[in-house]
């Protein structure tokens, strides 16, 4: 009865904030970022219930959707439905053979689950309504690479009560380190076991094969806002003793290539600069990579990696990838969402953006980056398909 009387005071609070940002929402709808997204997730277009399936994974964006991959191959018999939040999660699961929607907003949570069997969340996808309803609708529901980090976790303490509510729904959590499992038992849950990081077992490679131009090739990789300028003016300074480097900038968000191109013509005016859209060529002192889908090919030709995301408090990315092909890496230290990754990276530099040029030197007498660690996913299999 207290579960219930939860759930309506729940639902009747998602409900008020439905209202509060529904001009928001419409406004929002109308960008090119949200036009897929928003409409399915919070107004139900062209985004209906799951047909019969055996195994639903919830991802968030890009990573998550690319990371269960390994798991998707083995389990190839089984009837899969994915569910995500962002347009780059969508794509990205689309390449799978699955059923793929956007998680509606929690409130259309009620109409919209049925009678799902076995649930998968990834991460830290801890909607309340996705864990509670799938559950008391008859699923098994499985956290997957759950992870708390360093900064979010006085947040999650201070909510213990509700997180204690939320995680009882959980079957099992399979957390991705000895801190995270630490961290989910002083939340109140149980069943919770080590598997280590689901993305150590990721096929990474190359879909198409560029020719390597001369001098040192650094590509600035998944940059957010704030961060381009500074990465660039690191380079100019790196520049004035190796006039022959050439910096590729990697913007995370589609939206922002035409700003991003500006800021380098006004940053660096001395510099030529090209956008590979137009030209397909590496030759410019800086290109823009103005198309998505590229990253891990222009790893493959690159020296050193600068990995955005980090130089501002976003989290970081993956380092895994340009690791994967012997970049060196310079990061941020802002890197919190993905700790536990850098672990499995030798010869990683942390620095500012101040510090750009400085590290730029320094990676010239570093190894190349490397890869120090697995992930046995059997346990994972075998939990998912046990009847």
């Amino acid at each position: 009865m207290r579960n219930v009387a939860f759930d309506l005071f729940y639902t009747l609070v998602a409900a008020l904030f439905y209202v509060v940002t529904l001009p928001l929402l419409i406004l929002f709808s109308f960008k090119k970022k949200y036009r897929d997204s928003i409409p399915a997730r919070f107004f139900g277009i062209k985004n209906p219930p799951f047909q019969p399936h055996d195994i639903w994974f919830h991802v968030c964006s890009l990573g998550e959707a690319k990371a269960i991959a390994p798991l998707l191959e083995k389990l190839e018999n089984k009837r899969v439905a994915i569910s995500v939040i962002t347009h780059t999660g969508y794509e990205a699961a689309s390449k799978y053979v699955a059923q793929v929607r956007y998680l509606p907003y929690e409130l259309w949570l009620w109409f919209w689950i049925e009678r799902p069997k076995t649930v998968v969340v990834l991460e830290a996808e801890f909607w309340y309504l996705l864990f509670r309803l799938a559950r008391t609708r008859g699923a098994r529901v499985i956290a997957l690479n759950a992870r708390i980090s360093d900064r979010s976790f006085p947040k999650y303490y201070q909510m213990r009560w509700f997180y204690r509510i939320l995680l009882s729904q959980c079957d099992r959590i399979f957390c991705q380190s000895n801190e995270d499992m630490v961290r989910f038992i002083a939340l109140g849950a149980h069943n919770v076991e080590v598997v280590g990081n689901i993305k150590l077992a990721q096929k990474i490679e190359a879909s198409k094969h560029y020719s390597k131009p001369e001098g040192t090739i650094i590509v600035a990789a998944s940059t957010h806002e704030g961060e381009e300028e500074g990465i660039i003016r690191g380079f100019v300074a790196y520049r004035e003793d190796n006039p022959s480097a050439k910096l590729l900038v990697v913007p995370r968000h589609p939206e922002r290539f035409t700003k991003v191109g500006e800021l380098i013509a006004k940053t660096a005016p001395m510099m030529s600069l090209s956008r590979w859209s137009e030209s397909q060529s590496l030759e410019s002192d800086i290109v823009l990579i103005d198309t998505m889908g590229e990253l891990n090919n222009l790893y493959a030709i690159s020296d050193v990696a600068v990995l955005g995301g980090a130089f501002a408090p976003i989290g970081g990315h993956n380092p895994l990838e340009p690791a994967t092909f012997g970049c060196k890496i310079i990061s941020g230290e802002e890197m919190f969402l993905q700790r536990e990754l850098f672990k499995y990276v030798s010869h990683v530099q942390f620095t500012s953006l101040e510090g750009i040029a400085e590290a730029l030197k320094n990676a010239e007498t570093l190894p190349p980056s490397q890869i120090n660690g697995s992930v046995d996913l059997q346990k994972v299999l075998d939990y998912l398909t046990e009847k």
